[in-house]
């Protein structure tokens, strides 16, 4: 049996990874600084501990495992990466991760890591053009994230790479685009984009109107957790390719539009109102032409399709919520009158 460590198996792709390991026979330990929100981490072992703490790292990374997930990070959507208020919290912490989960690997001899870097790496002078973004592979250098979030993440994609060839470790890495779907973040304000849509449109009472940051033309592409899921492990388990590789889907489209296909699905009547807010860079698509050539495979699921799945779960949620709510003042009023 394979024994594996996800950190960050709290979060939403860690909880999806640690179900896809388990399904594969894989015995998982989890560490994150809390267990995850709904349930989907069916972990061997879990762990709520810090891991900008060493001491944490060093209970969690033990010489028996024969290969790490490294997802934890301090990050959001645009609302929390993109304003600079958060910047050195995620510099300091995720970089703290990183360098204690890496030394320690180091330490025990681990043989085999996987690191989750992102497209925010990617210059933020190759995506001016919302139509034609350029984020190829080889196109992060010379190097100009627009975010810290994104400087931080390829700080650590070298580092990862370093310690691949001075210390007999076999490292991948991938840069993930604009990951969604159920059991994920979805308020609270480190939600990202297509998460923050679907709660908006699940809120909004018929014929009212959603907000959109910016004038809603910037382009994105989004990417169904379980392609995200497959395309790790195909990487994980090629025999000759490290990456860094783009995971994520090349069906671009606008917020603007992104936001009318979910009141589409939704049923609803709704209009748009576009307001000053954080959007990044002003397009951004994955090209998939790396991760054809060397794992023969690309995410290829429709987008509409992976939006329906997850709309459903967060109007689901919204509703929970929303009961919940009117069940308080009820409760409070018992409370009071018992009292």
């Amino acid at each position: 049996m394979k024994t594996a460590l996800v950190c960050g198996a709290g979060g939403f792709i860690g909880g999806h990874l640690v179900t896809r390991l388990k399904k594969e026979g894989y015995w998982v330990r989890g560490v994150d600084l809390k267990e995850n929100e709904y349930g989907n981490c069916p972990s061997d072992e879990f762990v709520v501990g810090d891991l900008r703490d060493p001491l944490v790292v060093a209970k969690v990374v033990t010489s028996d495992l024969n290969e790490i997930y490294q997802l934890a990070a301090d990050m959001g959507g645009a609302g929390f990466i993109s304003t600079g208020i958060n910047d050195a919290a995620i510099m300091h912490n995720s970089a703290l991760i990183n360098l204690n989960v890496l030394e320690e690997a180091r330490v025990k001899g681990i043989k085999k890591i996987f690191y989750t870097s992102t497209a925010c790496v990617y210059p933020e002078y190759n995506q001016m053009d919302p139509n034609n973004p350029k984020c190829s592979e080889d196109s992060v250098y010379p190097a100009e994230p627009d975010s810290e979030y994104g400087w931080e993440k390829l700080f650590s994609e070298r580092m990862y790479l370093t310690y691949g060839r001075t210390c007999n470790m076999t490292v991948k890495i991938t840069r993930l685009h604009n990951i969604f779907g159920p059991l994920g973040t979805w308020t609270g304000g480190r939600e990202k984009a297509p998460a923050a849509i679907c709660r908006k449109v699940a809120e909004a009472p018929e014929g009212g109107t959603i907000e959109i940051w910016g004038d809603g033309l910037q382009t994105r592409s989004f990417l169904l957790v379980y392609e995200c899921v497959e395309g790790i492990r195909r990487l994980m388990e090629s025999p000759d390719f490290a990456g860094p590789v783009n995971i994520g889907s090349e069906e671009m489209i606008s917020m603007n539009d992104f936001a009318k296909m979910v009141i589409d699905i939704s049923g609803k009547n709704l209009t748009i109102k576009n307001i000053t807010g954080p959007t990044g860079v002003r397009g951004r698509n994955s090209d998939n032409a790396l991760i054809r050539e060397k794992l023969n495979w690309a995410p290829s699921q429709p987008l509409r399709a992976g939006v329906e799945t997850t709309y459903k779960w967060i109007a689901e949620q919204v509703e929970k919520e929303r009961r919940a709510k009117q069940t308080e003042p009820i409760l409070s009023a018992k409370h009071k009158h018992v009292a």
